[in-house]
């Protein structure tokens, strides 16, 4: 998984201090089925995510990083959660604070399969038989994405 160039360029000049990232987590729902991906630099099953680029609107880039990951096209239709991760420390040091926009997003069209290298495996799996998940809180940002109603919910507050 490349870094992309504007954060090559901030840490060129930082070196390892935290940067704050915005990241999307794309929950994509095909009936009663989710499609989850197996990371390939950590082997973590989760749903699609990706860093949102300078500029760009972040439904955007869920869709495409949906193409990107998994080669197929989708339509988000709701934003579901906004939250802070915990800090994360990637293996080459680097530490980052990513806030996470979770969208509920409708597939439209493709086959899921591996497309650039950041997935090992991918596919649709039941809503009511998900597999364990490496990561407390994906089961959560799935949950939370495919509720039918509600308002996105925003964790913190004043």
């Amino acid at each position: 998984m490349p870094t992309p160039d504007f954060v090559l360029q901030l840490r060129s000049r930082i070196g390892h201090d935290p940067i704050p990232l915005v990241g999307v987590t794309a929950v994509i729902v095909k009936g009663d089925r989710v499609l989850l991906g197996r990371r390939s630099d950590n082997g973590v099953l989760a749903p699609i995510t990706g860093i949102v680029d300078p500029g760009e609107e972040p439904a955007d880039a869920a869709v495409r990083e949906a193409m990107e990951e998994a080669g197929i096209v989708i339509r988000p239709v709701r934003l579901a959660w906004v939250h802070q991760l915990p800090r994360t420390t990637h293996l080459n040091g680097d530490l980052v604070d990513y806030l996470d926009l979770v969208f509920r997003c409708e597939w439209v069209s493709g086959e899921p399969r591996p497309v650039d290298g950041e997935l090992s495996e991918v596919g649709w799996y039941d809503l009511d038989a998900l597999p364990a998940l490496e990561r407390g809180d994906q089961r959560e940002r799935i949950a939370r994405a495919v509720a039918v109603t509600g308002p996105a919910v925003f964790e913190g507050g004043v």
